[in-house]
């Protein structure tokens, strides 16, 4: 009778010839977020961006995101949260509006996006020039405006529903917002001065509508700037620093904390 062999030592670890992270991936069958590198790679979010980002996708549609509900859910404070909620609404993942019910009251509407959305945060960056369509003639003063514009117009419908425009009307309305901009009136300006304060009855005609608020609220000229003294250094000026809503919990340049314009003008604030 032969003796019994010894068992088989344990296999040692298994050696890999990178020196990063090794990914250990289980099948998922629930309780699972799909989430947008996009959104956890970007280059310019904050860790803090990333990770508050990727917790409202896991959120079930409807729950609160207000600063102070996710102040209750994460262990960050509210000043990170509200910092964070900045950054994703910047790049275009987080979007927060107001709507009036018919009922008159304000209420915040907030939107998370799993890819930036590119509307007006496009529209908001450096202008670049783009030719004219061949099926709808642009007229000569429209070649330098931004390239964005068509953009700015149609993403009008994410804040009111009732200023949904036709592709005929975006590109009709496209002067009259490049005029604005060769003024000098940031995208961003021109969307609130489109956007605010809009009537309670339904906007039959939006591009009409849009296009009398164009024409009727269109700012002057910058003025010329004066010449410095020879000597005098340079000195540009400090813009106000970003204060967060007590209405609506938009970001908005004040120098201090309070309601932002739009809330004081509709008595949105408690």
């Amino acid at each position: 009778m032969t003796a019994q062999q010894p068992s088989a030592p344990v296999a040692a670890k298994t050696r890999h010839s990178h020196p990063g992270v090794t990914h250990v991936k289980e099948r998922l069958d629930g309780n699972f977020t799909v989430i947008s590198n996009e959104l956890l790679q970007h280059p310019e979010l904050s860790a803090t961006a990333r990770g508050i980002g990727g917790y409202i996708q896991s959120l079930p549609e409807g729950a609160p995101v207000s600063i102070k509900a996710l102040a209750e859910q994460l262990p960050e404070g509210e000043i990170r949260i509200a910092a964070a909620l900045r950054e994703l609404e910047k790049y275009g993942f987080h979007l927060r509006t107001k709507e009036r019910l018919p009922s008159g009251q304000v209420v915040t509407r907030t939107v998370a996006y799993n890819r930036p959305r590119h509307t007006v945060v496009e529209a908001a960056r450096a202008p670049e020039p783009v030719a004219a369509r061949p099926r709808t003639p642009v007229p000569t003063r429209v070649q330098g405006a931004p390239r964005k514009v068509p953009d700015l117009l149609a993403g009008l419908r994410t804040y009111d529903s009732r200023l949904l425009l036709s592709e005929r009307d975006v590109h009709r309305l496209a002067p009259a917002v490049s005029m604005w901009l060769e003024r000098g009136v940031p995208p961003t300006a021109v969307v609130r001065a489109l956007t605010a304060d809009l009537p309670e009855d339904p906007i039959k005609h939006p591009a009409a509508f849009l296009a009398h608020r164009l024409a009727s609220r269109l700012p002057p000229s910058l003025p010329a700037p004066t010449p410095r003294d020879a000597g005098a250094p340079s000195r540009p000026s400090r813009p106000d620093p970003l204060q967060t809503c007590d209405g609506c919990e938009r970001a908005f340049r004040a120098p201090e904390p309070g309601p932002c314009r739009d809330c004081r003008a509709v008595g949105a604030v408690a």
